[in-house]
């Protein structure tokens, strides 16, 4: 008879559904009551060369940009008129919601001189160019030249600001950078930001660190003990996970220890909300990650192969008008927060380790399962 730690979560995968919220619970009980944790069927060895090679990571980037990229989450243009901004792969873009509630993506260049025509976010009826008031509609139509006597040879008609294909799926809006080419990874996907999330906060951070290497830190609970002493640990169990592929794409469960409490409840009222954090990693480099009362979306863009913009947008459902759940959600992003600190200190000491010259290739476990099917998908569609 299978021990909890190898039972096959290829069944789900293939089927392309990740476990209900009552079927993962009953294996973290299963977990819990056998001292065990999912574990993967094999390790990998991945060669440290590919953490700094240049080559390999221009062969990196021209598959990223021929995959669905995640640009900003739904709820950061919420209504008409609403707009975001944002480099992706270094391609200017901006976001805009039209009357018709789609979400359209231009390149963000004026078709003048090639200023960008918007900044920042907000909202406007219209974009108008700062350098010489090129306006343009929310559908990207050229709609005002001052003093167009002077451009005799321009129509219009043909200089709408250029379309960037849009995907809004789930809660999130991706872009296809390569039209012509780019690699489906978004069919099936699970409701990763409900109706009703707002945006609360976003930031974004240069980090001097491979993709990769970024990415890996939320997909393992091995470290939560070493790492996560005093924020995470203390919530959390250490090594404890469960963790499903689905697709390129990987699901990773961070139990909290208040899940014991649901043993005491019928199944019917066994809620994820407030017991457990779903982290979800869409192939290449997204993580959605859920927690009480708010969830995390993060892109992870490659810049060079030492270089990465982290951008992180937070979306609640929480009422922050009301004061004392204000606090209580600050409180919570506060927590969070210093996991990231504790995370990339560690991202920066791998990163570090990586000059040292002491590994040919980095050592992956059988706790660390979610890791070697990012690498494998990776190694795959790189040889496609």
């Amino acid at each position: 008879m299978k021990s909890i730690s190898d039972i096959n979560l290829e069944n789900a995968s293939s089927l392309k559904e990740l476990m209900t919220d009552t079927q993962v619970i009953e294996r973290i009980f299963a977990h819990l009551d056998n001292k065990t944790t999912d574990m993967g069927r094999a390790t990998w060895r991945e060669p440290t060369e590919h953490y700094g090679s240049e080559q390999r990571f221009k062969e990196e980037y021209k598959l990223l940009e021929k995959t669905p990229l995640m640009l900003c989450p739904s709820a950061a243009i919420p209504e008409y008129g609403s707009y975001t901004t944002r480099d992706v792969q270094g391609v200017p873009l901006v976001v805009v919601r039209d009357k018709n509630g789609q979400a359209n993506v231009f390149r963000n260049a004026c078709r003048h001189r090639g200023v960008k025509v918007a900044s920042g976010s907000g909202r406007k009826k219209a974009f108008v160019c700062p350098y010489h008031a090129w306006t343009y509609d929310v559908d990207g139509t050229l709609k005002v030249i001052p003093h167009e006597h002077g451009f005799p040879q321009i129509n219009k008609c043909d200089k709408s600001l250029v379309a960037v294909k849009a995907i809004e799926t789930q809660g999130l809006i991706f872009v296809c950078l390569d039209q012509d080419n780019s690699i489906s990874t978004l069919d099936n996907l699970p409701e990763l930001v409900p109706q009703g999330y707002r945006l609360y906060d976003q930031s974004q951070a240069e980090l001097s660190a491979n993709w990769k290497t970024i990415l890996e830190s939320f997909l393992e609970g091995y470290h939560i003990k070493a790492t996560h002493p005093k924020s995470f640990f203390p919530v959390q169990y250490d090594n404890m996970n469960v963790i499903e592929h689905f697709g390129p794409h990987n699901r990773v469960c961070y139990p909290y220890r208040s899940v014991e409490k649901l043993r005491e409840r019928p199944q019917p009222q066994w809620l994820a909300e407030n017991r457990l954090t779903y982290v979800y990693q869409l192939f290449p480099n997204v993580i959605v990650s859920t927690h009480p009362g708010f969830r995390v979306i993060t892109s992870i863009e490659p810049v060079a192969a030492n270089k990465t913009i982290q951008s992180n947008y937070v979306v609640t459902n929480v009422d922050t008008r009301c004061e004392q759940k204000k606090q209580q959600l600050d409180a919570a992003l506060a927590l969070a927060n210093s996991s990231i600190d504790e995370d990339r200190a560690m991202i920066f000491g791998a990163q570090a380790g990586l000059a040292a010259k002491a590994n040919q290739y980095l050592e992956f476990g059988l706790f660390e399962s979610a890791i070697v099917h990012f690498h494998s998908t990776l190694k795959k569609m790189l040889e496609e």
